[in-house]
């Protein structure tokens, strides 16, 4: 670093606070490169070292020549940051110079004990920040720094007992993220942070800084005492919140918490927030933000994956996406893994990671209704992100997937098998038996609780209200089937719900070999509990 002082500094002044940030900037410039070299994150900031440097440009900028004491040019560092801010390094390097303008107020000049309150602020607002604080990252690093201070009285000691604590604390972190530990490496923001405090000393203690490692294998902790990753995002979200209400960014934090991870609001002190956020949803992370108060500079980026070709062990792989713990054994006999996804579940986490999980290049994925192949789609997105090539195979009910599942076959072309697969849940034609639970109008009429409704493609189809006849449920079976057959068929296939009586399936068998006789019949276990009967056409 250049344009370093002679001598060592005995206080600092608004001049130097200046003089500070921009050797701050042209250190972090040249580590650039490096510092995003060693960012091995799945998801965060891919470019880390690209976003401390422009953070600090743009608080440098708002720095005067001869500002008006230390505490105000600290005030004008951090509001340049928090307005400038890149990524969540980014975001909390400005919590830094917040911490410190708020605890030098409007004094002129700060002595060793003055900067060492001024840090351990900044280490606690940056925590603050964080909804989900995790050891081994740039707060780690900060708040050993501050730590090692407490007793120090000389500027230069502050300065450079804190940038050595820092190192010490930056070569820890392997030990603390396993994913630093498996990649031999330091924590990127970290390494930041030390940059900045390194840029610090020199300037106190009119020396350069000295050389520090940019990648390292320090000694790893053991795994029982290194953290978990956050799992991976599609985007980063940011932007400037101005105004918030006085219980807002509580209820904001929230609300970001329960969409994705990484989540940082940091203030200037002056009534502008930076928010932050790693999610899919761009715009639920909108929405809170104009719900919390004015957003501006809104902000999304991709985030990008790790360099370099992902490696599987198999080709392809089939994933069927189910409700049904009798029909998720059904398809694991036919060679397709399968997820069971609990009512109500929207969340494409988990069908990310079971994509994830068959460590195939290529994952055919069959959804088993209209909803979880929306699911499907968001998971799929995902893992495309990461390098693999799936395909969702649209099906709006069991039975068009058990059509794609049957015809499935490994030794084809898999694009070949992909257009197979969906040409035969497209073929099926899907009905339900069910039992009305409230009064209602349909296509064909009015129904009352407890009447027995047959639906075909979605439509209610029939009513019958007959529903103290024995054979009401097996008569208005044969009667949906006749109409699903209208077009032709060869096979129906009948899932029995839980309250399905045996009594179904040998009527409707009957009645198909005198009147169709040229039509298979299968029949499983697996409707649910919703539906007494589901059925499918091929």
């Amino acid at each position: 670093m250049k344009g370093a002082r002679n001598v060592v500094l005995r206080l600092l002044d608004a001049r130097a606070v200046g003089e500070w940030a921009r050797a701050c900037v042209e250190l972090l410039e040249e580590l650039r490169a490096a510092i995003d070299t060693i960012n091995v994150y799945p998801v965060a900031d891919a470019d880390t070292g690209s976003n401390l440097a422009h953070t600090m440009r743009c608080a440098a900028e708002r720095v005067p020549v001869a500002p008006d004491g230390a505490g105000h040019a600290f005030a004008e560092l951090a509001s340049g940051a928090v307005s400038g801010a890149r990524g969540n390094s980014g975001v909390l390097l400005s919590q830094l110079l917040r911490g410190c303008a708020e605890e030098l107020g409007t004094e002129s000049t700060v002595d060793g004990p003055r900067l060492a309150a001024a840090l351990d602020r900044a280490a606690r607002l940056a925590t603050a920040a964080v909804a989900e604080p995790v050891a081994g990252t740039i707060l780690s690093v900060l708040r050993a720094a501050a730590d090692a201070v407490r007793a120090e009285q000389e500027l230069v000691g502050v300065t450079g007992t804190a940038a050595a604590a820092a190192a010490e604390a930056l070569a820890r972190t392997p030990g603390q993220l396993a994913v630093l530990a498996d990649a031999g490496v330091v924590d990127a923001g970290g390494r930041g942070l030390l940059a900045v405090l390194d840029a610090l000393h020199a300037v106190v203690s009119g020396e350069p800084a000295p050389p520090r490692p940019e990648l390292g294998s320090p000694k790893v902790a053991e795994p029982a005492q290194r953290m978990a990753v956050p799992r991976d995002y599609q985007y980063e979200v940011m932007y400037l919140l101005d105004e918030p209400a006085s219980t807002a960014l509580d209820t904001l934090r929230t609300a970001l918490t329960r969409i994705g991870n990484c989540v940082t609001l940091a203030g200037d002190g002056a009534g502008t927030h930076a928010v932050h956020v790693h999610c899919d949803d761009i715009g639920a992370a909108i929405e809170a933000g104009i719900e919390a108060g004015k957003p501006r500079r809104i902000e999304v980026t991709p985030l990008l994956v790790q360099a370099g070709t992902p490696t599987f062990t198999r080709d392809r792989a089939v994933l069927v996406l189910l409700r049904s713990e009798q029909l998720a054994e059904l398809v694991t006999e036919e060679g397709a893994e399968a997820l069971l996804v609990e009512p109500e579940q929207t969340d494409p986490t988990p069908a990310y990671h079971a994509i994830r999980a068959t460590n195939a290049a290529h994952v055919v994925v069959l959804a088993a209704d209209a909803e979880l192949s929306a699911m499907a789609t968001g998971a799929a997105q995902q893992a495309e992100a990461r390098g693999q090539d799936v395909v969702v195979v649209p099906c709006a009910a069991p039975a068009q997937a058990l059509a794609a599942m049957a015809v499935h076959d490994a030794s084809r072309r898999i694009s070949a098998d992909v257009v197979a697969m969906a040409e035969a849940a497209a073929a099926t034609r899907y009905g339900e038996l069910r039992i009305a639970e409230a009064e209602a109008l349909t296509w064909v009429g009015r129904c009352a609780p407890g009447d027995v409704l047959g639906l075909v493609d979605g439509e209610v189809v029939l009513v019958d209200g007959e529903r103290a006849r024995a054979a009401a449920v097996p008569a208005a079976a044969c009667a949906v089937v006749e109409r699903m057959l209208a077009t032709g068929g060869e096979l129906v296939t009948v899932l029995l719900g839980a309250t399905a009586e045996p009594a179904v399936v040998e009527e409707l068998s009957a009645y198909l070999r005198d009147q169709h006789p040229e039509v298979d019949l299968a029949c499983y276990r697996g409707a649910g509990a919703e539906a007494v009967l589901l059925l499918g056409v091929e």
